[in-house]
């Protein structure tokens, strides 16, 4: 028996040579390393190449040439020259036999009874017996194999163990297996090996012999493998064959590796084959080794990380043995550590002048080439000891703590081993376990504190490890040690299970010798904020501190201000927005508004002033009206409108709270929220959304809770309509030299409007191509001359391009364009009163938007901006209404509470009321701006002439429903000369005459209030309005469907000229939506009515059904089934009327009977009658009349108007 270390294997070169098949390389092997590839060598001279060129038959001679001073190449030849098929078949047989016995061994058709022992046959036998035993041999652990369920042994077997005929096994072995492939597969052979002696000795001459087959045997064993391979003898036998063969082919020992790390077999072959790895090019910064588990222990999968860190724990359970790859890599590991130490050091704590003199001191620095190296190791380390749970030894622990307390140089890669080495001693604390070295850390902390400032400014980073001191500090005092925890891991980059208990020693040294409170907040404010702010810049930075000082509430306590710091840090800010910036915000103006304690509601941060807010804006000229110009970035200016608009919006949810400690924080003045450009500032952010991370949706946020009538939708659309493609393509026809008008030219333009209207539309459609921000400055020019526009002979395109000009405008200055706007569009006695109306009164009172010129009314463009003001301040007024209520409801509940101390039995119900007035007043608010509106709607008198006498808006909504070509009617007004091209459009026809159009306008925005607001549609119902605008409200807003909803609520009221409406209301509905809803309020209606016929006075009768019989042709007409009702109600109607009737009663008694008569039989009467007792009677003959006569008389136009319109449907 004879131990495979002894054995010589087959060298690199050797195997490269035949890998290649490189003659030469042959040639120069000794006679020891050729002999080991002999079987190959002689099965390549012998048998027939499939390589028939010249090349190969000259290297085909060098081989034979080079074979043919070997002996051994007879008994090569001589078992080459056997029968293999005959064997073949032979050794199936026996496998047969074999299963058939269960295994046993009495039996053999390979090698029959052995008289003598298996090595003396081995020897005396010919070659076909050596080959038949060598067989038997390898087919019997083949089979122990397969039998064993994966369970390792070792079979003690005479042929592979006897040194004498090793070589000679070796090359029975290789030739088996080259000539019987399908029998006896390569990766089954080298499993076998694995369970006998010298196998890593065979399994390599078996692979150098094939050498194709060296990823295929590889693999092969790997998947066959052990989790943990240094668990078992088969592993660790199985590692070191693998170990061998990777030897033999060092080219592929890294590929070998990865199938270890992808099959998570094997870990401590990974590690072995890093030990043994021999780079060409060595990486002064990084071993192979460290490079290798980290990326195990710290990549990104899971199962490795588990399967490797199980490898770690299960080798620390064994006694320490110098053949354990574990601890070979400990000790390497601990090798390269102490390589990159400074020089000799000791934990001995120098004294002071020790500090102040490097030279004479043991704390001598780290070197700058091996600061990554040492780096590397550190987080190598954490990983082994926080994932994988190594345990070091007193050693490895001394050595640790004398790298972590080093002083590197002022590099970047200093800076980050400062923090990862400060991390490392807060996630293991237990490497400091004696006093000294607790002594060397507390001196090693002084150290970072002292240097941090250099560090920052040498290494030229704006993050450095004072930050990260400053921060750790904050959350010992706050006592937030799972924050801690957090900033550890993520400095460390790696998720490390650390107690909280473990920190109590670092917290004691940090709060009570390094860093007190008082230390730190001051420490704190004298740090510099950082430059250019940005996600781009990674790390701690003073930011971090602050924050979390604020959220401590630090400042407030020890009444340090940080106003300044943040105002400075907020004005050095740039895109990509940093994502600590909103939060900072956040906490900060919470420390404005809420005391640090209730015993102590002075103890406050001071918010930003005024001053310093407009600062920041002084360049955007004119608030809203302003193009950014302005030394800050756009970052800073929309950082400080997220904190203004988050200061209000916190101001009045801690209105409660503020209240009971009788404290009340000043808000910003409107002056200054009217300097802001909000809008602007909105529109630019848009675009840098992705730059922005989360302060656009904040800031809309905020804008749709305080300032809706900025957010309207239409906005939105109008918006797009400005940034899209089109525009973009106009602007293309704008040269630079094309820019030659200024405000005082289109002043001028606008002075001279009737005789230089050309000039004035050359200025306006030239403006038409700027951009929304170039138009800024033209902004109020524009809105002083709109007055110029009312006068007639003013052209309508004209007016369009200032309509559109002005919408353009309202996408990024609304504010003070409403403004301008009103006080330009204001009546001329005001105007020569010069009266100014400003930001706060239009919001106070929004019907001053609708106390313009009475000629705005019939210009359809400025009354497009005009509703689209009255709009704007309408949203703009609730959200005053409620912020004033916010405001002060608590603090006046707070002084009646104060005031009725000692008053019980008193109600409650202040803030009930004051809701219920603010409810109030907004209904009325939007209730009296829809009357206007309506009002609007109605032609005057002089119109009403114009239109034909008394047709009124009737008239023109009957234009809809009537047939093309019938001329319409001109308005008042429009008649005159200059007219021109206006005065013929309107002659074509109503609907295209201003007053049509202003219609349309203010229907579309009464359908934009009732479907936001179903009550506001219900209350002017209720209060009611002309019965001559029905037809146009019913049939130009679509929302007035809605009305179906309180019909049966109106018909309910007392008062009869409410009802009287809902019934006229309900006869336009029921034409205009013939829904089922709408059939069964009209079947309500004709019973109502005929409920009134029988409790009304003569005079109320007269009253109501003479407006409300004509609605009962419209219900015929939409519901033909209600005709029968009708008809009932009618005759009843007559009846009634002809009893209270003495004097004629013989000229109603057969009018009552005929109805009744034509009402059983409607097809018989002629079309032409019921068309003559229309105009039957004169308007005269019915005005001298009794009322019941007239209500007869009414009565049977109305019967005859149902039959008229019955017969015409069919």
């Amino acid at each position: 028996m004879v131990d495979s270390a002894s054995l010589q294997f087959v060298s690199p070169f050797a195997f490269e040579a035949m890998q290649k098949v490189d003659v030469a390389r042959l040639a120069a092997l000794s006679d020891p390393e050729l002999r080991l590839l002999l079987p190959c060598l002689v099965r390549m001279a012998l048998c027939a190449p499939a390589d028939q060129s010249n090349a190969w038959a000259q290297d085909k001679k060098l081989i034979l040439r080079l074979l043919s001073g070997v002996e051994a190449v007879n008994s090569i030849v001589a078992l080459l020259s056997v029968d293999f098929h005959a064997l073949e078949q032979d050794a199936r047989k026996e496998q047969q036999l074999r299963h058939k016995a269960g295994g046993s061994n009495s039996e053999s058709i390979l090698v029959s009874q052995l008289q003598h022992g298996l090595t003396l046959e081995f020897e005396h036998s010919d070659p076909l017996r050596r080959l038949r035993l060598a067989l038997s041999e390898l087919l019997a652990i083949t089979n122990k194999v397969t039998d064993s369920n994966g369970e390792f042994f070792l079979k003690s077997s005479e042929l592979f163990e006897s040194p004498v005929y090793l070589e000679e096994v070796a090359d029975v072995l290789c030739i088996l297996q080259a000539e019987l492939p399908s029998l006896l597969p390569i990766i089954e052979v080298a499993e076998a090996l694995l369970h006998v002696r010298n196998g890593e000795w065979f399994l390599c001459l078996l692979v150098a012999n094939v050498p194709d087959s060296f990823s295929e045997v590889c693999r092969g064993l790997i998947k066959n493998g052990e989790r943990q391979d240094e668990e078992s003898v088969g592993g660790r036998r199985r590692t070191e064959a693998l170990r061998q063969l990777c030897q033999m082919n060092p080219s592929q020992a890294l590929n070998i590796r990865a199938m270890v790390v992808e099959e998570c077999h094997l870990p401590g072959l990974g590690v072995a084959l890093t030990l043994d790895y021999k780079p060409d090019m060595a990486d002064e910064a990084v071993s192979p080794l460290v490079s290798y588990v980290s990326g195990l222990l710290l990549g990104t999968n899971g199962k490795v990380r588990t399967w490797f860190s199980m490898f770690i724990r299960n080798g620390q359970q064994r006694k320490r043995e110098s053949s354990s790859v574990l601890w070979q890599m400990r000790r390497q590991l601990l090798l390269e550590l102490v390589a990159i130490l400074p020089r000799s050091r000791s934990t001995h704590v120098p004294n002071d002048t020790d500090m102040d003199s490097e030279s004479s001191s043991g704390y001598s620095g780290l070197r700058e080439e091996h600061v990554v190296k040492a780096s590397a190791l550190l987080r190598l380390y954490c990983a082994l000891m926080g994932i994988a749970g190594l345990r070091p030894t007193d050693e490895e622990a001394e050595q640790l703590l004398q790298l972590m307390t080093s002083r590197p140089p002022a590099t970047p890669a200093g800076v980050r081993f400062v923090s990862l080495s400060f991390c490392k001693l807060l996630a293991f604390p237990t490497l400091v376990s004696t006093p000294e070295q607790e002594q060397l850390m507390v001196m090693w902390l002084s150290w970072m504190i002292k240097e941090e400032e250099y560090f920052e400014s040498a290494a030229r980073v704006s993050a450095s490890f004072g930050e990260m001191l400053l921060l750790v500090a904050m959350y010992f005092h706050s006592n937030q040690l799972s924050a801690i925890i957090e900033l550890v891991c993520s400095t460390l980059g790696m998720k490390i299970a650390i107690k909280p208990s473990s920190l109590s020693k670092m917290k004691t040294i940090f709060t009570q010798e390094i860093f007190t409170e008082q230390v730190v907040t001051a420490h704190a404010v004298r740090v510099a904020v950082t430059n250019n702010l940005s996600a781009n810049i990674t790390g701690f930075l003073p930011i971090h501190c602050i924050y979390q000082l604020l959220r401590s509430r630090a400042f407030t306590k020890h009444k340090v201000s940080i106003k300044d710091w943040i105002f400075r840090q907020l004005c050095e800010t740039n895109t990509p927005l940093h994502t600590q910036l909103l939060p900072l915000i956040d906490v900060y103006i919470n420390s404005i508004l809420t005391p640090a304690s209730k015993t102590n509601p002075e103890a406050t941060n001071q918010p930003i002033t005024e001053q310093e807010i407009l600062n920041v804006f002084q360049g955007l000229a004119g608030g809203d009206g302003g193009k950014a110009r302005s030394q800050y970035t756009i970052t800073t200016q929309l950082l400080i409108l997220y904190y203004i608009l988050s200061y209000e919006e916190a101001l009045l949810a801690n209105t409660k709270t503020l209240a009971l400690m009788q404290k009340k924080p000043k808000s910003y003045s409107p002056a200054l929220m009217d300097q802001i450009p909000i809008k602007h500032l909105i529109c630019q952010a848009q675009g840098l959304q992705q730059e922005l991370g989360g302060l656009h949706s904040a800031l809309l946020r905020l804008l749709a809770t305080n300032y809706p009538h900025l957010c309207m939708v239409e906005d939105w659309i109008s918006e797009e309509e400005v940034t899209g493609t089109l525009p973009l393509l106009r602007k293309m026809l704008l040269t630079s030299s094309s820019c030659i008008y200024s405000q005082t030219q289109l002043r001028e333009a606008f002075q001279n409007i009737l005789s230089g209207g050309p000039r004035l539309l050359r200025i306006l459609e030239h403006l038409t191509l700027l951009s929304a921000g170039d138009l800024i400055p033209y902004a109020e020019a524009l809105t002083a001359s709109m007055g110029l526009l009312l006068e007639d002979g003013v052209s309508r395109r004209i007016l369009q391009t200032v309509n559109k000009l002005w919408m353009v405008l309202n996408t990024v200055m609304p504010r003070k364009l409403w403004v301008m706007t009103v006080n330009a569009l204001q009546p001329l006695v005001k105007l020569l009163r010069q009266q100014r109306y400003t930001q706060n009164d239009l919001m106070v009172d929004p019907l001053i938007v609708l106390r313009c010129d009475s000629r705005v009314f019939r210009c359809p463009p400025l009354m497009d901006i005009t509703l689209h003001m009255l709009n704007g301040y309408l949203l703009a007024s609730k959200a005053y209404l409620n912020a004033h209520l916010k405001e002060t409801a608590e603090f006046e509940r707070q002084a009646q509470t104060v005031s009725n101390l000692g008053l019980g039995g008193q109600p409650d119900t202040p803030e009930v009321t004051r809701e219920e007035l603010k409810n109030a007043l907004l209904a009325a608010q939007d209730s009296a701006a829809v009357q206007i509106l309506l009002e609007v709607c109605l032609p005057p008198p002089q119109e009403e002439l114009l239109l034909g006498g008394g047709g009124g808006a009737d008239s023109l909504l009957r234009s809809v429903q009537s047939a093309p070509g019938v001329p319409m009617r001109k308005q008042v007004g429009h008649t005159g000369a200059g007219k021109g091209a206006q005065g013929e459009r309107e002659a074509e026809g109503g609907l295209l005459s201003d007053l049509r159009e202003v219609q349309c306008l203010i229907c579309c925005l009464l359908h934009q209030m009732f479907i936001a607001d179903p009550n506001i549609a219900k209350l002017v119902h209720f209060q009611g309005y002309p019965e001559a605008l029905l037809p146009l409200t019913v049939a130009g807003i679509p929302s007035m469907h809605i009305c179906l909803d309180f019909i049966p609520e109106l018909l309910a009221q007392p008062q009869l000229e409410k009802q009287i409406f809902a019934i006229q209301l309900l006869s336009h509905l029921c034409t205009q939506y013939a829904l089922p809803k709408s059939l069964s309020v009209a079947r309500l209606a004709i019973s109502v009515m005929g409920t009134l016929l029988t409790v009304l006075t003569r005079a109320k009768r007269f009253a109501f059904f003479m407006p409300t019989l004509p609605c009962l042709v419209s219900f015929c007409k939409a519901f033909p089934p209600l005709f029968d009702d009708v008809m009932s109600l009618l005759i009843q109607v007559g009846q009634v009327s002809a009893a209270d009737v003495t004097t004629k009663t013989r000229d109603i008694d057969p009018l009552i009977a005929r109805l009744q008569y034509l009402g059983q039989k409607p097809r018989e009467i002629p079309l032409s009658e019921s068309k003559y007792s229309l105009h039957k009677r004169s308007a005269e003959e019915l005005g001298r009349a009794d009322p019941d006569v007239q209500l007869c008389y009414q009565m049977e136009a109305t019967f005859m108007d149902i039959i008229s319109s019955s017969t015409q449907a069919l």
